[in-house]
C-alpha cells in the first residue's frame, strides 16, 4: 500500500474478517455456536437448517437391534456419530441393558469413524482400535474388508440414513451384520427459510454457505429441484459463492460435481470458520487508494477513514467488479455480463444503478468515474 494514505484506526482496520459477508448455515445440529462464531468475527448470517434429526418414534426396532447384539458375542462394533452413539448408549441404560451392551462392546473390537464419534466411545469407557484419519466410511470399510469376516457378528450405529452398500459389502464376505438405527434426517422444520437460502444463493447475496454434512448438500440440491433452480444453485456455487465444508466426507456431493469447496484441516467448527475468514477476504476483499486514504471494499461492506457502508447486492457486485480492475475503463455491456449475469438487457440499468452507487458512497462518490462514450471505471491507479 502507498505510503501516503492515512493509516489510522479506522472502520477499515477495526472491521472483523467477515465484516461485510453474508454466510448461510445449513447445519442442525450446533447451529446457534456456528451462528455465534461467525456473527463474532462480522458475518451477517442467514440460518436456514436443511434437514432436522427425527427420533424413531417407535423404538422397537433399535431395541430388536440392541438384542440381537446381545445375544451373542459381537466381533466389531461400529461408532459412526457421537450423537448417535450416545443415544445408542442411553437408551440401553433407560432398558436395564446399558451395562450389557457396554460389556459386548468392550469385549469387541471397536471402530470409529472420526473425531466425534472417538469422544463419544472414550466418553463411554471404551477404546477405539480404528479411526481413519479421512473420516470416510470408505476406509473403514477398506480396513474391515482386509481383515477375515466369514462368520463375524458386526454391529454398525448408523447416522440418519441405512448404510446399505456398507452392510451389504461386510455381508457379501460372509459377516453377520446388525445394522443399529438410532435416529433419521427428516425434511426441515421451516421449508420456507430453506426456499430463501437457495434463491440467496442464486440471486449471489450470499458470499458463502457452510456445510457440516454431507446429507445437508443433498437436501440443499434436492429443494432446489423442487423449486427447479438446481442448475442455478450450482453454478453460483461453482463461481460466486463460496462453498465451505467441514471436512473431505462432507464435500464428496461437491466434488463428484466439479465444485472445489474448501475445507479444513480439522474437521471442527472452530477450524471452519478460521478457514472461511480467511478464504472470504481473500477471495473478496480489495484495498484501493482514494485521494490518499484507504477505501476497503470488503463483501458488501465498504470501509473508509471513519465510516462503514453496507450495499445492497447488486451495487456491491458493481463496485467489486469496477475494482477488480482498478483505473480500466468497463464498457456497460461488461458491467452487465459481470454483475447482472447478462449479454443482453437494458444498458440503462446500469447507469442506474452507478447513480444509486455514488449516492450510496456520499462523499467518496467520486470514487467512480464516468468515461463519456466508453464505460466506467474507479478513480484510483491502474
Amino acid at each position: 500500500m502507498a505510503t501516503g494514505i492515512h493509516t489510522g484506526t479506522t472502520a477499515a482496520r477495526r472491521a472483523g474478517p467477515l465484516t461485510g459477508f453474508a454466510v448461510g448455515v445449513t447445519a442442525t445440529r450446533r447451529r446457534e455456536e456456528l451462528t455465534a462464531l461467525l456473527e463474532r468475527r462480522g458475518a451477517r448470517v442467514v440460518e436456514a437448517p436443511l434437514m432436522r434429526i427425527v427420533p424413531l418414534g417407535d423404538d422397537t426396532a433399535l431395541r430388536e437391534a440392541t438384542e440381537r447384539c446381545l445375544a451373542g458375542p459381537l466381533d466389531y462394533v461400529i461408532a459412526t456419530t457421537g450423537v448417535g452413539w450416545r443415544c445408542w448408549m442411553s437408551a440401553a441404560d433407560d432398558w436395564g441393558t446399558g451395562g450389557r451392551l457396554a460389556a459386548a462392546c468392550r469385549a469387541a473390537v471397536v471402530l470409529t469413524r472420526g473425531p466425534k464419534a472417538t469422544g463419544a466411545v472414550r466418553a463411554s469407557g471404551l477404546d477405539e482400535a480404528f479411526s481413519p484419519r479421512s473420516e470416510a466410511n470408505d476406509e473403514l470399510l477398506t480396513w474391515l474388508l482386509a481383515r477375515p469376516l466369514d462368520g463375524r457378528r458386526i454391529a454398525v450405529q448408523e447416522h440418519g440414513v441405512p448404510l446399505d452398500g456398507f452392510a451389504a459389502a461386510l455381508r457379501e464376505r460372509g459377516a453377520e451384520v446388525i445394522e443399529v438405527p438410532v435416529y433419521r434426517w427428516g425434511p426441515p422444520d421451516d421449508p420456507e427459510a430453506v426456499r430463501r437460502l437457495v434463491e440467496l444463493t442464486v440471486r449471489r447475496e450470499l458470499h458463502a454457505l457452510s456445510f457440516t454434512s454431507a446429507q445437508a448438500i443433498e437436501a440443499l440440491l434436492a429443494c432446489a429441484d423442487g423449486f427447479d433452480r438446481r442448475a442455478e444453485v450450482l453454478a453460483a456455487l461453482g463461481r460466486d459463492v463460496l462453498a465451505v465444508c467441514v471436512g473431505p466426507v462432507c464435500a464428496r456431493p461437491l466434488l463428484e460435481l466439479g465444485i472445489e469447496p474448501v475445507c479444513p484441516e480439522r474437521g471442527r467448527l472452530g477450524a471452519l470458520v478460521r478457514t472461511l475468514a480467511e478464504a472470504l477476504p481473500a477471495r473478496m476483499r480489495r484495498e484501493l487508494e482514494y485521494e490518499g486514504r484507504l477505501v476497503v471494499l470488503q463483501g458488501s461492506a465498504v470501509l473508509t477513514d471513519d465510516a462503514q457502508v453496507t450495499l445492497p447486492p447488486v451495487l456491491a457486485a458493481l463496485l467489486r467488479a469496477l475494482a477488480d480492475r482498478p483505473g480500466h475503463v468497463l464498457s456497460r455491456a461488461e458491467l452487465l455480463r459481470r454483475v447482472w449475469l447478462a449479454d443482453r438487457a437494458d444498458e440503462h440499468a446500469v447507469e442506474a444503478a452507478i447513480a444509486r452507487l455514488r449516492t450510496a458512497l456520499g462523499p467518496h462518490s467520486g470514487l467512480v468515474r464516468t468515461v463519456s462514450k466508453r464505460g466506467y471505471r474507479l478513480a484510483v491507479a491502474a
